[in-house]
């Protein structure tokens, strides 16, 4: 059964989200996307805690349950902060090797803290990452007021359920980008974009070719800068931005639960 746990974060209370497993053989690190929460990341934990991994996840500052004003970030270094204390506290309650997985601008934030501590890593897994450029929404800072345009939930995943559900969350934002959010996003991409390589870490790249909220092309150009040499790219045909919601769900977890086993030696 999953609980809560509570931690002074850098913009105010961090709730994180763990699902536990009395002999797990690895740590899972969850870092979800821009204006949603790590509840609905309840079946990826689930198929993970059956895979041997116990699961930590946070909603980031001013997502999901975590305080600060909503979808308001002001720089992504403090998210990065904020998720290294989450695997502080995995790894005082668990001495085994983190496995880290970010979706959308989780994947971002994700391979922002793979520069800074990816010695700490045995693997990394990135879904759909804002990786590269993301035009589709920076572009707008370009504009003298940042227009409302709510999502398209079918871009979510072929399973009409997905964005059914989605729509009606609560937890989920539902307004339009913060300028200041936008900001603070192009600057943690193109500083990803000039950091450091990921060297020897184990990575995959598992991305929709059918996403068009974060396009594919934008994405490899932003793997192809950063990645190091144990780079698994896994690009699934027709999928959508939520590879881990689409229809498919159960391969691509099956797939990223072989490539931990893999890389782990499991």
């Amino acid at each position: 059964m999953a609980y809560e746990w509570e931690f002074t974060g850098t913009a105010g209370n961090v709730v994180t989200r763990i699902w536990p497993n009395e002999r797990p053989r690895y740590i899972a690190l969850l870092a979800h996307g821009y204006g949603e929460h790590i509840g609905r990341y309840e079946y990826v934990a689930d198929k993970l805690v059956e895979h041997g991994a116990v699961v930590y996840g946070p909603d980031h500052q001013g997502h999901g349950k975590s305080e600060g004003e909503q979808v308001l970030i002001r720089d992504f270094d403090d998210v990065v902060s904020d998720l290294h204390r989450v695997a502080e506290h995995a790894r005082s309650e668990h001495d085994i090797p983190v496995v880290l997985i970010g979706h959308s601008m989780g994947g971002m934030i994700a391979s922002a803290y793979a520069q800074r501590y990816g010695a700490e890593l045995a693997a990394l897994v990135l879904s759909g990452p804002v990786l590269g450029s993301w035009r589709e929404a920076t572009s707008l800072l370009e504009l003298p007021e940042i227009p409302f345009s709510p999502i398209d939930v079918s871009t979510l995943s072929r399973d009409d359920e997905v964005g059914l559900r989605y729509q009606s969350d609560p937890l989920v934002w539902h307004g339009p980008f913060k300028r200041t959010l936008l900001e603070a996003l192009d600057r943690c991409l193109k500083g990803i974009n000039e950091g450091d390589r990921l060297g020897s870490l184990p990575t995959l790249w598992i991305h929709g070719d059918a996403d068009a909220l974060v396009p594919l092309a934008g994405t490899r150009d932003g793997i192809e800068r950063i990645k190091g040499d144990d780079l698994t790219e896994r690009i699934y045909p027709q999928a959508r931005h939520e590879v881990f919601n689409e229809t498919n769900r159960d391969q691509v977890l099956t797939d990223v639960a072989e490539f931990i086993d893999r890389k782990l030696h499991l």
